[in-house]
């Protein structure tokens, strides 16, 4: 399902614009940094969806790029019939920013997929954009390009929304196996929610404008199957979509972050942590958090984004820096709710030549280290078991740390901004990382303060009756 959030610079009390969101997958999650990498000629990537997936589809290959960049992801283990590791989004060292939403197409069109459908999935899709592109617009060119060429395998319909400092595009595309796809610029006074995706009214009648692409199929496919009457206003997702327009969800955070907007001193960092953390949107689906300050720094070692381990409701950010040479082991893969695990050891002489290996994909050092991710669940599901209490104890200490760490974040910006400067790269490097590094940490053992300070509240004094039937959770509006 997943969630993105786009705030014009119009609106930004720092005059750039924002890119937030996170991913709704329940399968392990592990923060990565992509060096830019060079590949032989006729190298290529396999794409697509096996016959496992609820739209079943077989593996193809299509060619790797020469030459991809260097970016900051989160991966994730598991999504039924898409070979891991997948990934919903990131940034890179061009400054291009990449959501990835589902957005559900017209069962109409969905029953159309062929049953063997080939071409790249949605994770697909996202990572190749945020490894090639240079702004957002080429983003969306490159998923064109690729739906174009080689098709989709879709699980019934997606979205993408792909920004840079200048501009931000919502790209829609339709289940189907038509090639059918549109996309719609956002600019500096746009506030845009995706969840699902959405696009609404498409000029048709002017082609050509400047903020709408689409497929050269778009309108006469529409026609063809009595969806749509040549002269009217062409509604995209009615005619295309779930028809529901923006869910209630969307309309909530879009009124709300409008409002932020009208204020004197209008949207900062705080308030994107907010759209990304308020219990009222984020719980346990939600598998990280992570803001995107859309800026132009003066070199691309200095491009940073905010992360989250899981939901930012029991996560605090820190930041993760394009000039960095690693993360934390706590943040790599681990074991926990990484699919497969649970039928692989560590130990080798469970080597099989002749079957399925039995030997874990979880580095052992890595493992010997605490899981950030474990971690943050725990704190989650001890906030939940008073939620309006423990949310109102813990998300104050998340805030008045993340206050005190922008602060020092554009210090270390600025001394690493200066070691460049002199040719001291290498030297601003290890400062990036350090700072991050000691950051992500920090907020780790904030983590595990608060969740042993409100367990032994629950443990001895306040422990509220087990119930054998039902979770608790935040109360969310989807």
């Amino acid at each position: 399902m997943s969630y993105a959030i786009y705030i014009g610079s119009d609106h930004s009390r720092d005059g750039h614009a924002w890119l937030a969101g996170y991913g709704d997958e329940p399968s392990s999650h592990w923060l990565d940094i992509v060096p830019r990498s060079t590949h032989e000629e006729g190298a290529e990537i396999t794409v697509g969806v096996t016959a496992d997936a609820d739209i079943p589809g077989r593996l193809s290959t299509i060619p790797q790029a020469r030459e991809t960049c260097r970016h900051i992801c989160v991966n994730y283990s598991y999504y039924k019939g898409a070979p891991a590791p997948l990934v919903n989004g990131g940034l890179n060292e061009y400054g291009v920013a990449v959501r990835d939403v589902w957005s559900p197409s017209r069962p109409e069109l969905t029953a159309m997929t062929p049953p063997e459908q080939t071409g790249p999935n949605y994770s697909e899709q996202a990572r190749i954009a945020l490894a090639r592109a240079r702004t957002a617009r080429e983003g969306i060119d490159i998923i064109a390009d690729l739906i174009r060429t080689h098709g989709e395998a879709t699980y019934g319909g997606n979205s993408h929304l792909i920004a840079d400092a200048d501009e931000a595009w919502v790209m829609i595309q339709f289940s189907g196996g038509k090639g059918l796809w549109a996309a719609e610029r956002l600019g500096p006074s746009s506030i845009r929610a995706s969840r699902p995706g959405y696009i609404t009214i498409v000029p048709v009648d002017r082609p050509g404008h400047p903020d709408f692409l689409y497929s050269d199929n778009f309108v006469d496919f529409a026609v063809q199957q009595g969806w749509y009457e040549a002269g009217t206003p062409f509604d995209a997702n009615r005619i295309y979509g779930d028809g529901k327009g923006p869910w209630d969800g969307v309309q909530w955070i879009e009124a709300e972050m409008a409002d932020r907007a009208a204020r004197p001193e209008k949207i900062g960092f705080e308030d994107m942590v907010f759209a990304v953390r308020s219990p009222r949107l984020t719980g346990d689906t939600a598998g990280y958090g992570q803001v995107v300050p859309l800026n132009t720094p003066g070199n691309a070692m200095l491009r940073m984004l905010w992360h989250a381990p899981i939901g930012p409701v029991a996560a605090p950010f820190a930041p993760v820096f394009i000039g960095q040479s690693k993360v934390p082991d706590e943040f790599r893969k681990h074991r926990y709710l990484t699919t497969g695990e649970d039928r692989t050891f560590m130990d080798n002489r469970k080597t099989d030549d002749d079957g399925p290996s039995q030997l874990s994909t979880v580095s052992q050092t890595v493992e010997c280290s605490r899981s950030a991710v474990a971690a943050c669940k725990r704190l989650l599901y001890l906030m939940v078991q008073a939620p309006d209490r423990f949310a109102g104890e813990v998300l104050p200490v998340f805030e008045a740390r993340e206050a005190k760490l922008a602060d020092a974040v554009a210090q270390a910006l600025a001394m690493a901004e200066i070691l460049i400067g002199q040719g001291k790269e290498d030297l601003a490097e290890t400062l990036l990382t350090y700072f991050s590094c000691t950051e992500l940490m920090e907020g780790l053992a904030l983590v595990e303060a608060l969740s042993a300070g409100i367990e032994a509240r629950l443990r001895y004094t306040e422990r509220p009756a087990r119930t054998s039937t039902a979770f608790r959770a935040f109360e969310q509006i989807w």
